[in-house]
Formats: structure tokens, C-alpha cells, sequence
């Protein structure tokens, strides 16, 4: 994940972005960052970097773009393995065992049938009817980065038969122009359709050797942990789907948990951490992207946090980012 948010990072900077700055707002440690086998990327610090690309370069389909712009460098020893392939079928094979070096945030499963063969998303945690704003942004980036990296392998444009979301696109122009084909909602689904003629052609690069060697310097990496099925997890990631409702009381959360107040309050203990703790995270993501937006006055943002006074939305925003809702709005 770390080598995704490096490109990232990089791209955003070619889009005049200060690395520093953007790094600051969603609290990570560049320099950290850039160390071989450091920690990855906490799923708040992911979110923040996401909201505050797309915000300092006024772009709203940063994830889009930076999908489109992405070089198989970017993925490292997993790009070049796909790269030394030699078909695209192959590629995609190793692209779907390989994924983990890539992301936690979901895995590649592929289908094949007579007439067409299917590269499916799968999410490693639920992400909901309404998936968190950094888990829309990566699944643009993977998607549209499968179908360009195949275009420069065979020398060729590919078109998909089909593309599925699970949400509803907010550019539907944009995204038919980056797929090749209009996006259709689906629930629950991530899926590229492709016809079955593309999947024995022969790759242009294909290099067996290299990628032999290259496998084995695979096979003998730490294998990094998928993200925890902790109930902090759960949690976060329901509260932030389910912004629209707004942020739900520890009584509200443990009903739908269909547990005590008590236990849930005990569980989160067990993991070393507060509910309110946790959604407060939630509230710090949801006002960076209120803000950002600049379609809600900071009065409205306040209220649909559940701050009965300006002041105490005031306070908490600088606690947390350690500027005011207004000097934020300025940056």
C-alpha cells in the first residue's frame, strides 16, 4: 500500500501540490513513509490524503486521473512481474495473487467462460451501500490502471464489454471516457468485463527469466497482514458509510451491533480503544470533506456533526488538524 501512496503523493505533486503540505493534513510522516517495511498507511490517514488531493487540486476525480497517469514502476516488483508476462491472461493471474503487495483493502478474483472473462474487486472488509470516500477513489485507480496497463502491453486499446460499480459515478462523461464504456451501478460489485479473445494475446514484454527471478524476490517478502477484523474497524467503517445519518451514540451503535452498551464499551477496551475516540476519527474525516467541499457553511457542518454550537465544532476541528475551520477553508 505504501509504494501506491508514494505514487500518489508524486502525482499530486505534479499537480502543484506541496508533498509537504498534503502530507501534514493527513498526518503522515513522509520521510517515514518512504523507508523500506515501514508501517502502512492507517485507514483515517488514507481517507484525509485522498480528501485533501482531491482538494488542493480542485479535482474531484483525482482518483480517476491518477489511475490514467500511473506507470508499472509505481507497483514495483509486482508491476514488472506483470510487465515480464506472457499473456495478458497470465498477467492477470499474477496481478490477482499479487494484489496484497499492492493493497489490503480488497482482493482480485478473475472468472472465465466461453465468451468473456471477468476481473472482480472483492472488498476484505464490507464496505457498504455507500463505500467511504478513499475506497471509491482506490477502486477507480485499479480498475482504470488494469485496462491502460493492458493497452501499453499489447500495443493496443482495449474496450471492456462492461464495467460495474457499486456506486453511482458523480461524472458519468468522464468515467465512460477513462473506461472505454458507461459505468452501471451494481450493488456490491467491482467488476471489468472483457471478451475471452484478449485473454491468450501475447504481451510485448514478455521475459520469462526476469520474471522467475522476480517471483522468488516475491515468494521471500514478509507477507504483510490483511486489516484486522476488529470491531474498531467495523465501526469506523459503518459510521462513515452511514454519514448521511449521522454519527450514531454509543447506545445507537451497540443496538446495531445487537450488543449491551456495556460489552461494546468492554470490547473496545479489549482493543485499546473509546468509541468516542473512534468516532471522533469519523467526524474529523467528515469535516475535512465537508469543508473541502465548500458546499456547506461551517454553521450547517457543525450541526450535521451533532455540535449544538459553532464554538465546540471550532474547538474539536483545531484538536484535530490544529488549524480553525477557517484558516482551513483558506488553505
Amino acid at each position: 500500500m505504501n509504494k501506491l501512496v508514494l505514487s500518489m503523493i508524486a502525482y499530486a505533486v505534479q499537480r502543484d501540490v506541496d508533498a509537504a503540505q498534503l502530507c501534514k493534513l493527513a498526518g503522515i510522516d513522509l520521510a517515514l513513509l518512504k523507508k523500506e517495511n515501514s508501517p502502512s498507511v492507517t485507514a483515517q490517514q488514507l481517507q484525509d490524503l485522498w480528501l485533501n488531493a482531491s482538494r488542493l487540486t480542485n479535482d474531484p476525480l483525482f482518483g480517476l486521473h491518477f489511475g490514467e497517469s500511473l506507470q508499472p514502476a509505481a507497483l514495483g516488483t509486482v508491476g514488472q512481474i506483470i510487465q515480464s508476462s506472457a499473456t495478458v491472461g497470465e498477467a492477470l493471474t499474477h496481478a490477482a495473487a499479487l494484489t496484497h503487495h499492492v493493497t489490503d483493502q480488497c482482493r482480485i478474483e478473475i472468472h472465465r467462460s466461453t465468451k468473456t472473462f471477468h476481473v472482480a474487486l472483492i472488498p476484505t472488509i464490507d464496505q457498504g451501500p455507500t463505500p467511504p470516500y478513499a475506497f471509491r477513489q482506490l477502486i477507480d485507480v485499479l480498475m482504470v490502471v488494469i485496462i491502460h496497463e493492458l493497452d501499453g502491453l499489447l500495443l493496443e486499446k482495449i474496450v471492456p464489454q462492461a464495467v460495474y460499480l457499486a456506486y453511482r459515478v458523480p461524472d458519468p462523461v468522464a468515467y465512460e471516457r477513462v473506461f472505454r464504456c458507461k459505468p452501471a451501478k451494481r450493488a456490491g460489485e467491482y467488476e471489468l468485463v472483457f471478451d475471452i479473445k484478449y485473454w491468450d494475446e501475447p504481451l510485448l514484454t514478455a521475459n520469462y527469466e526476469l520474471q522467475s527471478l522476480l517471483l522468488q524476490k516475491v515468494s521471500s517478502m514478509p507477507q504483510p497482514e490483511a486489516q484486522p477484523h476488529t470491531l474498531k474497524n467495523r465501526i469506523y467503517n459503518y459510521l462513515l458509510a452511514n454519514s448521511y445519518l449521522g454519527v450514531s451514540s454509543l447506545n445507537d451503535m451497540a443496538a446495531n451491533f445487537n450488543i449491551s452498551p456495556r460489552s461494546l464499551q468492554r470490547k473496545l477496551k479489549e482493543e485499546g480503544v473509546k468509541y468516542q475516540d473512534i468516532a471522533d476519527e469519523v467526524r474529523r474525516s467528515l469535516a475535512v470533506y465537508y469543508i473541502s467541499s465548500g458546499n456547506y457553511p461551517l454553521k450547517d457542518i457543525s450541526w450535521m456533526l451533532g455540535y449544538n454550537e459553532l464554538s465546540a465544532f471550532t474547538r474539536a476541528f483545531k484538536r484535530w488538524t490544529g488549524s480553525t475551520p477557517v484558516n482551513y477553508q483558506s488553505l
